[in-house]
Protein backbone atom coordinates (compact mmCIF):
# COMPACT_ATOMS: atom_id res chain seq x y z
CA UNK A 1 0.00 0.00 0.00
CA UNK A 2 1.48 3.34 -0.96
CA UNK A 3 2.65 5.84 2.19
CA UNK A 4 0.27 8.45 2.19
CA UNK A 5 2.44 11.15 3.41
CA UNK A 6 -0.10 13.97 4.01
CA UNK A 7 -3.62 14.94 3.53
CA UNK A 8 -4.27 18.04 1.92
CA UNK A 9 -7.55 20.56 1.15
CA UNK A 10 -8.03 19.16 -2.06
CA UNK A 11 -7.59 15.41 -0.95
CA UNK A 12 -9.53 15.92 1.93
CA UNK A 13 -12.59 17.41 -0.14
CA UNK A 14 -11.92 14.93 -3.03
CA UNK A 15 -12.66 12.01 0.04
CA UNK A 16 -15.77 13.86 1.26
CA UNK A 17 -17.13 14.26 -2.31
CA UNK A 18 -16.80 10.51 -2.97
CA UNK A 19 -18.58 10.07 0.11
CA UNK A 20 -21.12 12.17 -0.52
CA UNK A 21 -20.38 14.70 1.96
CA UNK A 22 -21.46 18.32 0.60
CA UNK A 23 -21.52 21.72 2.16
CA UNK A 24 -25.15 20.59 2.72
CA UNK A 25 -24.82 18.47 5.25
CA UNK A 26 -27.38 17.05 7.09
CA UNK A 27 -28.24 15.97 10.96
CA UNK A 28 -30.70 13.64 10.86
CA UNK A 29 -31.56 10.82 8.25
CA UNK A 30 -34.07 7.94 8.42
CA UNK A 31 -32.14 6.01 5.56
CA UNK A 32 -31.98 7.48 1.76
CA UNK A 33 -34.34 10.68 3.42
CA UNK A 34 -32.02 12.95 4.90
CA UNK A 35 -32.47 16.95 5.82
CA UNK A 36 -31.57 19.64 6.80
CA UNK A 37 -31.95 20.16 10.66
CA UNK A 38 -32.22 23.68 12.70
CA UNK A 39 -30.57 22.87 15.93
CA UNK A 40 -27.29 24.44 17.33
CA UNK A 41 -24.18 24.40 14.70
CA UNK A 42 -21.79 21.42 15.42
CA UNK A 43 -18.13 21.96 14.01
CA UNK A 44 -16.17 19.03 12.92
CA UNK A 45 -12.46 19.84 13.61
CA UNK A 46 -9.63 18.03 12.62
CA UNK A 47 -6.90 16.97 15.40
CA UNK A 48 -4.74 16.29 12.70
CA UNK A 49 -4.53 20.17 11.70
CA UNK A 50 -6.62 22.01 13.42
CA UNK A 51 -8.80 22.73 10.68
CA UNK A 52 -12.55 22.87 10.17
CA UNK A 53 -14.00 20.35 7.97
CA UNK A 54 -17.28 20.68 7.96
CA UNK A 55 -20.21 22.12 10.64
CA UNK A 56 -23.73 19.94 11.09
CA UNK A 57 -27.11 21.52 12.57
CA UNK A 58 -27.98 19.31 15.75
CA UNK A 59 -31.60 17.38 14.99
CA UNK A 60 -34.04 18.96 17.20
CA UNK A 61 -36.90 16.99 19.21
CA UNK A 62 -39.38 17.86 16.32
CA UNK A 63 -36.34 16.25 14.11
CA UNK A 64 -36.33 13.18 16.72
CA UNK A 65 -39.84 12.85 16.42
CA UNK A 66 -39.72 12.70 12.86
CA UNK A 67 -37.24 9.82 12.94
CA UNK A 68 -38.65 7.96 15.55
CA UNK A 69 -42.25 7.41 13.53
CA UNK A 70 -40.10 6.35 10.43
CA UNK A 71 -38.38 3.91 12.21
CA UNK A 72 -41.57 2.37 14.13
CA UNK A 73 -43.25 2.46 10.90
CA UNK A 74 -40.25 0.68 9.09
CA UNK A 75 -40.20 -1.91 11.97
CA UNK A 76 -43.36 -3.38 11.41
CA UNK A 77 -42.52 -4.40 7.22
CA UNK A 78 -39.23 -5.03 8.35
CA UNK A 79 -39.70 -7.82 10.79
CA UNK A 80 -41.79 -9.69 8.19
CA UNK A 81 -39.13 -10.06 6.10
CA UNK A 82 -37.45 -13.15 6.42
CA UNK A 83 -33.70 -13.45 8.13
CA UNK A 84 -32.01 -14.53 5.67
CA UNK A 85 -32.94 -11.83 3.21
CA UNK A 86 -32.19 -9.36 6.05
CA UNK A 87 -28.83 -11.21 5.56
CA UNK A 88 -28.68 -10.29 2.01
CA UNK A 89 -29.26 -6.40 2.26
CA UNK A 90 -26.22 -6.62 4.75
CA UNK A 91 -24.17 -8.22 2.74
CA UNK A 92 -24.85 -6.18 0.10
CA UNK A 93 -23.61 -3.35 2.62
CA UNK A 94 -20.13 -4.80 3.71
CA UNK A 95 -19.86 -5.25 -0.54
CA UNK A 96 -20.41 -1.03 -0.65
CA UNK A 97 -17.96 -0.95 2.83
CA UNK A 98 -15.62 -2.77 0.55
CA UNK A 99 -16.10 -0.34 -2.20
CA UNK A 100 -15.69 2.74 -0.20
CA UNK A 101 -13.05 1.51 2.47
CA UNK A 102 -9.97 3.69 1.53
CA UNK A 103 -11.95 7.03 1.13
CA UNK A 104 -13.72 5.97 4.61
CA UNK A 105 -10.99 4.81 6.74
CA UNK A 106 -9.07 8.46 5.61
CA UNK A 107 -12.13 10.06 7.07
CA UNK A 108 -11.93 8.46 10.06
CA UNK A 109 -8.00 8.81 10.44
CA UNK A 110 -8.54 12.60 9.57
CA UNK A 111 -11.65 13.60 11.81
CA UNK A 112 -10.67 11.15 14.70
CA UNK A 113 -6.82 11.41 14.67
CA UNK A 114 -6.18 7.34 14.75
CA UNK A 115 -3.51 6.28 11.84
CA UNK A 116 -4.30 5.60 8.56
CA UNK A 117 -3.75 1.72 9.03
CA UNK A 118 -5.94 1.74 12.06
CA UNK A 119 -8.82 3.87 10.04
CA UNK A 120 -8.71 1.22 7.46
CA UNK A 121 -8.61 -1.34 10.59
CA UNK A 122 -11.55 -0.28 11.47
CA UNK A 123 -13.79 -0.03 8.41
CA UNK A 124 -12.40 -3.90 8.20
CA UNK A 125 -14.32 -4.48 11.43
CA UNK A 126 -17.89 -3.33 9.45
CA UNK A 127 -16.65 -5.97 6.56
CA UNK A 128 -15.81 -8.75 8.91
CA UNK A 129 -19.14 -7.77 10.68
CA UNK A 130 -21.53 -7.73 8.27
CA UNK A 131 -19.96 -11.33 6.63
CA UNK A 132 -20.57 -12.60 10.50
CA UNK A 133 -24.33 -11.29 10.49
CA UNK A 134 -24.88 -12.83 7.13
CA UNK A 135 -24.20 -16.26 8.52
CA UNK A 136 -25.96 -15.73 11.63
CA UNK A 137 -29.26 -14.70 9.45
CA UNK A 138 -29.51 -18.38 9.11
CA UNK A 139 -28.53 -19.36 12.58
CA UNK A 140 -31.32 -17.73 14.85
CA UNK A 141 -32.06 -20.91 16.62
CA UNK A 142 -34.39 -21.66 19.50
CA UNK A 143 -34.20 -25.06 21.38
CA UNK A 144 -36.42 -27.52 21.78
CA UNK A 145 -37.76 -29.09 25.30
CA UNK A 146 -39.03 -32.27 26.49
CA UNK A 147 -42.66 -31.62 28.26
CA UNK A 148 -43.64 -33.31 31.47
CA UNK A 149 -47.22 -33.66 29.97
CA UNK A 150 -48.59 -36.07 27.49
CA UNK A 151 -48.71 -35.25 23.81
CA UNK A 152 -47.10 -31.43 25.01
CA UNK A 153 -44.54 -30.09 22.90
CA UNK A 154 -42.30 -27.09 24.30
CA UNK A 155 -39.40 -24.69 22.25
CA UNK A 156 -38.58 -21.47 22.38
CA UNK A 157 -38.00 -19.01 19.58
CA UNK A 158 -36.90 -15.28 19.63
CA UNK A 159 -38.14 -12.60 17.92
CA UNK A 160 -37.07 -9.19 17.01
CA UNK A 161 -37.19 -6.14 19.78
CA UNK A 162 -38.08 -3.26 17.80
CA UNK A 163 -36.17 0.23 17.74
CA UNK A 164 -32.36 0.16 18.96
CA UNK A 165 -31.00 2.97 20.08
CA UNK A 166 -27.09 2.88 19.50
CA UNK A 167 -25.10 5.77 21.29
CA UNK A 168 -21.22 5.94 20.03
CA UNK A 169 -18.18 7.31 20.63
CA UNK A 170 -15.75 9.62 18.89
CA UNK A 171 -13.10 6.52 19.16
CA UNK A 172 -14.53 4.19 17.16
CA UNK A 173 -16.56 6.42 15.08
CA UNK A 174 -18.31 3.97 12.80
CA UNK A 175 -17.22 0.04 13.64
CA UNK A 176 -19.15 0.47 16.97
CA UNK A 177 -22.26 1.54 14.88
CA UNK A 178 -22.05 -1.62 12.41
CA UNK A 179 -20.53 -4.02 15.24
CA UNK A 180 -24.43 -3.01 16.81
CA UNK A 181 -26.48 -1.99 13.21
CA UNK A 182 -25.37 -5.68 11.51
CA UNK A 183 -26.37 -7.68 14.27
CA UNK A 184 -29.78 -6.08 14.58
CA UNK A 185 -30.83 -5.47 11.23
CA UNK A 186 -30.50 -9.26 10.73
CA UNK A 187 -32.34 -9.83 13.92
CA UNK A 188 -34.91 -7.77 12.62
CA UNK A 189 -34.95 -4.90 14.67
CA UNK A 190 -34.48 -0.77 12.90
CA UNK A 191 -31.84 1.38 14.47
CA UNK A 192 -31.40 4.71 15.14
CA UNK A 193 -27.53 6.41 15.73
CA UNK A 194 -26.80 8.73 17.78
CA UNK A 195 -22.54 9.25 16.52
CA UNK A 196 -20.56 11.42 18.67
CA UNK A 197 -20.73 15.40 18.22
CA UNK A 198 -16.91 15.08 17.63
CA UNK A 199 -16.63 12.60 14.52
CA UNK A 200 -20.29 13.06 12.70
CA UNK A 201 -19.10 13.76 9.35
CA UNK A 202 -18.05 9.72 9.53
CA UNK A 203 -21.54 9.00 10.49
CA UNK A 204 -22.82 10.81 7.78
CA UNK A 205 -20.53 8.99 5.40
CA UNK A 206 -21.65 5.81 6.34
CA UNK A 207 -25.52 6.65 6.28
CA UNK A 208 -24.52 7.63 2.55
CA UNK A 209 -22.73 4.51 1.60
CA UNK A 210 -25.50 2.17 2.93
CA UNK A 211 -28.32 4.45 1.38
CA UNK A 212 -27.70 3.12 -2.32
CA UNK A 213 -28.61 -0.47 -1.10
CA UNK A 214 -31.59 0.16 0.98
CA UNK A 215 -32.70 1.96 -1.44
CA UNK A 216 -31.99 -0.31 -4.65
CA UNK A 217 -33.16 -3.35 -2.29
CA UNK A 218 -36.06 -1.12 -1.91
CA UNK A 219 -36.01 -1.03 2.29
CA UNK A 220 -38.34 0.84 4.28
CA UNK A 221 -37.50 4.55 5.22
CA UNK A 222 -36.14 4.11 8.39
CA UNK A 223 -34.67 1.00 9.11
CA UNK A 224 -31.48 2.94 9.25
CA UNK A 225 -32.03 6.24 11.12
CA UNK A 226 -29.37 9.43 12.01
CA UNK A 227 -29.61 11.97 14.25
CA UNK A 228 -26.65 14.30 15.82
CA UNK A 229 -26.75 16.16 18.47
CA UNK A 230 -25.65 15.58 22.32
CA UNK A 231 -29.61 16.20 22.83
CA UNK A 232 -30.35 13.25 21.33
CA UNK A 233 -28.74 11.18 23.62
CA UNK A 234 -31.09 11.49 26.63
CA UNK A 235 -34.35 12.07 24.14
CA UNK A 236 -33.82 8.34 23.09
CA UNK A 237 -32.97 7.29 26.84
CA UNK A 238 -36.50 7.96 27.83
CA UNK A 239 -37.79 6.96 24.70
CA UNK A 240 -40.37 3.83 25.84
CA UNK A 241 -40.79 2.94 21.85
CA UNK A 242 -36.56 2.35 22.56
CA UNK A 243 -36.41 -1.27 23.84
CA UNK A 244 -32.98 -1.31 24.25
CA UNK A 245 -29.73 0.94 23.80
CA UNK A 246 -26.35 0.62 23.31
CA UNK A 247 -24.31 3.15 24.56
CA UNK A 248 -20.19 3.29 24.18
CA UNK A 249 -18.82 6.32 26.34
CA UNK A 250 -17.69 7.00 29.65
CA UNK A 251 -18.52 5.12 32.83
CA UNK A 252 -19.92 8.70 34.22
CA UNK A 253 -22.19 9.21 31.65
CA UNK A 254 -22.81 5.69 31.26
CA UNK A 255 -24.28 5.77 34.78
CA UNK A 256 -26.46 8.14 33.86
CA UNK A 257 -27.53 6.18 30.88
CA UNK A 258 -28.73 2.88 32.67
CA UNK A 259 -30.84 4.94 35.19
CA UNK A 260 -32.65 6.55 32.61
CA UNK A 261 -33.00 3.44 30.47
CA UNK A 262 -34.07 1.23 33.87
CA UNK A 263 -36.53 3.50 35.34
CA UNK A 264 -38.50 2.68 32.11
CA UNK A 265 -37.57 -0.95 31.91
CA UNK A 266 -35.66 -0.86 28.73
CA UNK A 267 -32.55 -2.69 28.48
CA UNK A 268 -28.44 -1.57 28.02
CA UNK A 269 -25.97 -2.69 26.62
CA UNK A 270 -23.00 -0.57 28.24
CA UNK A 271 -19.88 -0.24 27.10
CA UNK A 272 -18.01 1.96 28.86
CA UNK A 273 -14.43 2.68 30.98
CA UNK A 274 -11.60 0.11 30.84
CA UNK A 275 -8.16 0.07 32.99
CA UNK A 276 -6.45 -2.63 31.32
CA UNK A 277 -3.50 -4.01 32.63
CA UNK A 278 -0.90 -6.84 30.96
CA UNK A 279 1.02 -9.02 33.69
CA UNK A 280 4.45 -9.89 32.63
CA UNK A 281 6.00 -12.82 33.61
CA UNK A 282 9.50 -13.87 34.76
CA UNK A 283 8.55 -16.32 32.33
CA UNK A 284 7.91 -13.90 29.26
CA UNK A 285 9.15 -14.07 25.97
CA UNK A 286 10.12 -10.04 25.90
CA UNK A 287 9.87 -9.19 22.73
CA UNK A 288 6.34 -10.48 22.30
CA UNK A 289 5.56 -8.54 25.03
CA UNK A 290 7.92 -5.22 23.83
CA UNK A 291 4.95 -5.22 20.66
CA UNK A 292 1.38 -6.01 22.48
CA UNK A 293 2.38 -3.21 25.53
CA UNK A 294 3.45 -0.35 23.36
CA UNK A 295 0.68 -0.88 20.55
CA UNK A 296 -1.40 -1.35 23.73
CA UNK A 297 -0.48 1.65 25.34
CA UNK A 298 0.40 4.31 22.34
CA UNK A 299 -2.14 2.65 19.97
CA UNK A 300 -4.78 5.58 18.70
CA UNK A 301 -2.87 7.50 21.34
CA UNK A 302 -4.07 5.62 24.30
CA UNK A 303 -7.47 6.10 23.18
CA UNK A 304 -9.37 3.10 22.71
CA UNK A 305 -11.06 1.29 25.83
CA UNK A 306 -9.23 -1.55 25.63
CA UNK A 307 -5.79 0.37 25.87
CA UNK A 308 -3.10 -0.67 27.93
CA UNK A 309 -3.37 1.48 31.13
CA UNK A 310 -1.40 -0.54 33.35
CA UNK A 311 2.07 -3.32 33.16
CA UNK A 312 2.29 -4.96 36.18
CA UNK A 313 5.98 -6.50 35.78
CA UNK A 314 7.65 -9.52 38.00
CA UNK A 315 10.74 -8.19 39.81
CA UNK A 316 13.17 -10.29 37.95
CA UNK A 317 12.40 -9.01 34.90
CA UNK A 318 11.39 -5.69 35.55
CA UNK A 319 14.73 -3.36 35.51
CA UNK A 320 15.18 -5.03 31.70
CA UNK A 321 11.57 -4.69 30.56
CA UNK A 322 11.60 -1.10 31.89
CA UNK A 323 14.84 -0.36 29.74
CA UNK A 324 13.34 -1.93 26.63
CA UNK A 325 10.60 0.56 26.67
CA UNK A 326 12.39 3.10 27.21
CA UNK A 327 14.54 2.54 24.12
CA UNK A 328 11.25 1.72 22.08
CA UNK A 329 9.49 4.87 23.18
CA UNK A 330 12.39 7.00 22.25
CA UNK A 331 12.12 5.20 18.87
CA UNK A 332 8.03 6.73 18.45
CA UNK A 333 7.59 8.88 15.46
CA UNK A 334 4.89 11.13 16.69
CA UNK A 335 2.63 13.27 13.98
CA UNK A 336 0.02 13.54 10.92
CA UNK A 337 -1.44 10.05 10.74
CA UNK A 338 -2.00 10.07 7.58
CA UNK A 339 1.68 9.73 7.47
CA UNK A 340 2.39 5.51 8.03
CA UNK A 341 5.77 6.66 9.09
CA UNK A 342 4.30 7.93 12.37
CA UNK A 343 3.17 5.72 15.19
CA UNK A 344 1.01 7.99 17.39
CA UNK A 345 -1.54 10.04 15.94
CA UNK A 346 -3.01 13.18 18.29
CA UNK A 347 -5.41 13.17 21.06
CA UNK A 348 -8.91 13.93 19.99
CA UNK A 349 -9.12 17.65 21.34
CA UNK A 350 -7.11 20.32 23.27
CA UNK A 351 -9.77 18.94 26.65
CA UNK A 352 -8.32 15.73 26.29
CA UNK A 353 -4.78 16.79 26.11
CA UNK A 354 -5.21 18.98 29.60
CA UNK A 355 -6.88 15.75 30.61
CA UNK A 356 -3.59 14.01 30.13
CA UNK A 357 -1.48 16.93 31.59
CA UNK A 358 -3.42 16.61 34.80
CA UNK A 359 -3.30 12.66 34.95
CA UNK A 360 0.51 13.45 35.01
CA UNK A 361 0.68 15.94 37.12
CA UNK A 362 -1.40 14.01 39.88
CA UNK A 363 0.52 11.05 39.06
CA UNK A 364 3.70 13.05 40.61
CA UNK A 365 1.83 14.48 43.31
CA UNK A 366 0.57 11.07 44.78
CA UNK A 367 4.58 9.81 44.23
CA UNK A 368 4.50 8.54 40.95
CA UNK A 369 8.30 8.56 39.31
CA UNK A 370 8.65 9.55 35.72
CA UNK A 371 10.56 7.03 33.26
CA UNK A 372 9.96 8.97 29.82
CA UNK A 373 8.12 11.80 30.36
CA UNK A 374 5.18 13.57 28.67
CA UNK A 375 4.39 16.64 27.01
CA UNK A 376 2.39 18.32 24.73
CA UNK A 377 4.42 19.15 21.11
CA UNK A 378 3.53 22.17 18.92
CA UNK A 379 5.11 23.21 15.59
CA UNK A 380 6.59 21.51 12.66
CA UNK A 381 3.19 19.70 12.03
CA UNK A 382 2.06 19.30 15.59
CA UNK A 383 -0.21 23.00 15.21
CA UNK A 384 -3.28 22.00 16.05
CA UNK A 385 -2.06 21.00 20.23
CA UNK A 386 -3.21 18.19 19.79
CA UNK A 387 -0.39 16.13 19.88
CA UNK A 388 1.45 14.51 23.38
CA UNK A 389 4.61 12.69 24.41
CA UNK A 390 3.69 8.92 25.35
CA UNK A 391 4.57 9.02 29.01
CA UNK A 392 5.80 6.12 31.06
CA UNK A 393 5.04 6.32 35.20
CA UNK A 394 6.50 4.38 37.79
CA UNK A 395 3.66 4.19 40.14
CA UNK A 396 1.41 1.94 42.84
CA UNK A 397 -1.90 0.63 42.40
CA UNK A 398 -3.80 1.96 44.90
CA UNK A 399 -2.78 5.66 43.48
CA UNK A 400 -6.08 7.58 42.87
CA UNK A 401 -5.23 8.43 39.60
CA UNK A 402 -4.17 4.85 38.46
CA UNK A 403 -7.48 3.39 39.45
CA UNK A 404 -9.04 5.98 37.01
CA UNK A 405 -8.92 5.89 33.09
CA UNK A 406 -7.78 8.55 31.59
CA UNK A 407 -8.14 8.51 27.61
CA UNK A 408 -4.30 9.08 26.68
CA UNK A 409 -1.12 7.45 26.26
CA UNK A 410 0.14 7.16 29.82
CA UNK A 411 1.68 3.57 30.88
CA UNK A 412 1.77 3.19 35.15
CA UNK A 413 4.45 0.50 36.11
CA UNK A 414 4.63 -1.71 39.10
CA UNK A 415 6.25 -4.65 40.22
CA UNK A 416 5.36 -7.68 41.86
CA UNK A 417 6.63 -10.94 43.32
CA UNK A 418 4.28 -13.97 42.83
CA UNK A 419 1.45 -14.70 40.14
CA UNK A 420 -1.41 -14.32 42.61
CA UNK A 421 -0.09 -10.63 43.68
CA UNK A 422 -0.01 -9.85 40.37
CA UNK A 423 -3.71 -10.77 39.57
CA UNK A 424 -5.02 -9.28 42.67
CA UNK A 425 -3.63 -5.95 41.65
CA UNK A 426 -4.78 -6.45 37.95
CA UNK A 427 -8.46 -6.88 39.76
CA UNK A 428 -7.77 -4.12 42.35
CA UNK A 429 -9.47 -1.67 40.20
CA UNK A 430 -13.34 -0.41 39.22
CA UNK A 431 -13.11 -1.29 35.67
CA UNK A 432 -13.49 -5.00 33.86
CA UNK A 433 -12.78 -5.09 30.28
CA UNK A 434 -9.57 -6.24 29.32
CA UNK A 435 -6.57 -8.11 30.86
CA UNK A 436 -3.86 -10.13 29.76
CA UNK A 437 -0.51 -11.99 30.92
CA UNK A 438 2.61 -12.77 28.69
CA UNK A 439 4.14 -16.18 29.71
CA UNK A 440 5.46 -19.41 28.91
CA UNK A 441 4.57 -20.90 32.04
CA UNK A 442 1.35 -23.35 31.55
CA UNK A 443 0.21 -22.90 35.14
CA UNK A 444 0.11 -19.44 34.79
CA UNK A 445 -1.54 -18.69 32.28
CA UNK A 446 -4.13 -21.66 33.46
CA UNK A 447 -4.40 -19.96 36.74
CA UNK A 448 -4.56 -16.49 34.93
CA UNK A 449 -7.69 -17.93 33.00
CA UNK A 450 -9.26 -20.11 35.92
CA UNK A 451 -12.33 -18.64 38.06
CA UNK A 452 -9.36 -16.91 40.66
CA UNK A 453 -7.73 -15.42 38.01
CA UNK A 454 -8.45 -12.26 35.91
CA UNK A 455 -12.25 -10.70 36.28
CA UNK A 456 -12.28 -8.83 32.62
CA UNK A 457 -14.63 -10.20 30.06
CA UNK A 458 -11.42 -10.20 27.66
CA UNK A 459 -8.64 -12.41 29.14
CA UNK A 460 -5.49 -12.79 26.74
CA UNK A 461 -2.64 -15.06 26.67
CA UNK A 462 0.61 -13.50 25.15
CA UNK A 463 -1.18 -10.94 22.96
CA UNK A 464 -2.21 -7.20 24.12
CA UNK A 465 -5.03 -5.42 25.83
CA UNK A 466 -6.67 -4.55 22.30
CA UNK A 467 -7.20 -5.53 19.15
CA UNK A 468 -10.29 -7.45 19.68
CA UNK A 469 -11.72 -9.64 16.95
CA UNK A 470 -15.19 -9.60 15.50
CA UNK A 471 -15.64 -13.46 16.00
CA UNK A 472 -15.68 -13.47 20.16
CA UNK A 473 -18.29 -11.11 22.29
CA UNK A 474 -16.90 -8.02 23.51
CA UNK A 475 -17.50 -5.97 26.63
CA UNK A 476 -16.63 -6.12 30.24
CA UNK A 477 -17.52 -6.43 33.92
CA UNK A 478 -17.92 -3.98 36.74
CA UNK A 479 -17.71 -0.64 36.16
CA UNK A 480 -17.16 -1.40 31.85
CA UNK A 481 -20.91 -1.53 32.25
CA UNK A 482 -21.83 -5.02 31.30
CA UNK A 483 -23.37 -6.47 28.13
CA UNK A 484 -21.94 -7.82 24.86
CA UNK A 485 -21.50 -7.17 21.63
CA UNK A 486 -19.98 -8.29 18.19
CA UNK A 487 -19.72 -12.47 17.96
CA UNK A 488 -20.14 -15.42 19.85
CA UNK A 489 -24.01 -14.90 21.13
CA UNK A 490 -24.61 -11.33 21.78
CA UNK A 491 -27.34 -11.30 18.75
CA UNK A 492 -29.59 -12.61 22.01
CA UNK A 493 -29.49 -9.04 23.59
CA UNK A 494 -30.89 -7.23 19.96
CA UNK A 495 -34.43 -10.10 20.86
CA UNK A 496 -36.78 -11.33 22.72
CA UNK A 497 -37.09 -14.92 24.27
CA UNK A 498 -40.61 -16.56 23.83
CA UNK A 499 -41.37 -19.90 25.04
CA UNK A 500 -44.32 -22.41 23.72
CA UNK A 501 -45.96 -24.87 24.99
CA UNK A 502 -48.35 -26.75 22.60
CA UNK A 503 -50.87 -29.31 23.55
CA UNK A 504 -51.83 -31.69 20.60
CA UNK A 505 -53.71 -33.40 23.19
CA UNK A 506 -57.34 -33.80 23.71
CA UNK A 507 -57.21 -33.00 27.42
CA UNK A 508 -55.75 -30.27 29.70
CA UNK A 509 -53.42 -31.40 32.27
CA UNK A 510 -52.01 -29.00 34.60
CA UNK A 511 -48.02 -28.56 34.87
CA UNK A 512 -46.48 -30.14 38.32
CA UNK A 513 -49.18 -32.93 38.69
CA UNK A 514 -51.86 -30.13 40.02
CA UNK A 515 -55.74 -31.60 40.36
CA UNK A 516 -58.07 -29.05 39.58
CA UNK A 517 -61.05 -30.80 39.38
CA UNK A 518 -64.87 -29.05 39.37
Amino acid sequence: MATVTSLSATDISGVLKKLGITSLNYGASTGTNHWQTKGNKIDSVSPVDGELIGSINAATAEDYEKVMQAAESAFKTWRMMPAPKRGEIVRQIGDELRANKEALGKLVSYEMGKSYQEGLGEVQEMIDICDFAVGLSRQLYGLTMHSERPLHRMYEQWHPLGVVGIISAFNFPVAVWCWNTALAWVCGDVCVWKPSSKTPLCAVACQNIISTVLKKNNVPEGVSCLLIGNAVGDMMNADKRVPLISFTGSTRIGKRVSAMVAERFGKTILELGGNNAIIVSEHADLNMVLVGAVFGAVGTAGQRCTSTRRLIVHESVYDKTINVLKNAYNQLSIGNPLDEKNHVGPLIDKKATEDYLAAIERAKKEGGKIIVDGGVLSGDGHESGCYVIPCIIEAKNEFHIVQEETFAPILYVMKYKKIEEAIAMQNGVPQGLSSSIFTTNMREMETFLSHEGSDCGIANVNIGTSGAEIGGAFGGEKETGGGRESGSDAWKVYMRRQTNTINYSTKLPLAQGIKFDF
